[in-house]
């Protein structure tokens, strides 16, 4: 005997045959900007920045959330913007590597230090390291450890952890240069670190 179907609740129920995607109406803040789109529901926070918003200084490498290379800023954390719903982030607040500069172009200090210390080869996974190392830095001027970080230091969170290159590889080790900039990459953060508040990102104006 064939068993019965559980019913389908209207609102979870997928579109009938000879009907087109579920779409959305949603409003992306996207580096001080917002932007009012139509979208299919399957779009990736990814395809709108570059297909839609045409800002496509994230990288597509893996579309797997393997490689690091998508990694935006949602709400001041990074992300790996191929994993993530466009739909599901109405009125977060993302920046991508397009909104680390200042407005008048002036490149945030750690960009100048990834140019300084020559932290890139092909450029590829650059706007993915750029925006994954201020995410990094924040989190660690916030006192959240890695799995390299001591105990003691770990549960002293008024102190946080020291950025030495042990402590950076670990946290930026979601994203991955295929040239091998690693060192360099690592420097340049070091650098930063040392010299600049954990903020790299300017704050825009919203409109």
């Amino acid at each position: 005997m064939a068993r019965a179907r559980a019913p389908q609740h209207p609102q979870q129920a997928g579109p009938r045959a000879g009907e087109g995607p579920v779409r959305s109406r949603v409003a992306l803040r996207v580096n001080g900007r917002t932007y009012a789109l139509d979208l299919d529901n399957r779009v990736t926070l990814l395809d709108a920045l570059r297909e839609l918003l045409d800002l496509t200084g994230s990288k597509k490498g893996c579309d797997h959330g393997q490689c690091g290379a998508c990694t935006v800023l949602v709400d001041g954390r990074r992300a790996n913007s191929c994993l993530l719903l466009a739909v599901t982030l109405d009125a977060s607040e993302i920046t991508t590597v397009e909104g680390l500069a200042a407005s008048d172009g002036a490149l945030s200090p750690l960009q100048e230090a990834f140019l300084e210390y020559d932290a890139f080869q092909c450029g590829y996974c650059t706007p993915g390291q750029l925006c994954s190392a201020v995410g990094m830095l924040r989190e660690a001027a916030a006192g959240h450890p890695s799995c390299v970080t001591d105990a003691a230091t770990a549960a002293d969170t008024a102190h946080p952890a020291a950025l030495t290159p042990e402590e950076i590889a670990e946290r930026l080790s979601g994203n991955l240069c295929r040239c091998g900039a690693y060192n360099a990459i690592t420097r340049a953060v070091a650098a930063c670190a040392a010299t600049e508040a954990p903020d790299q990102a300017p704050r825009r104006p919203r409109t």
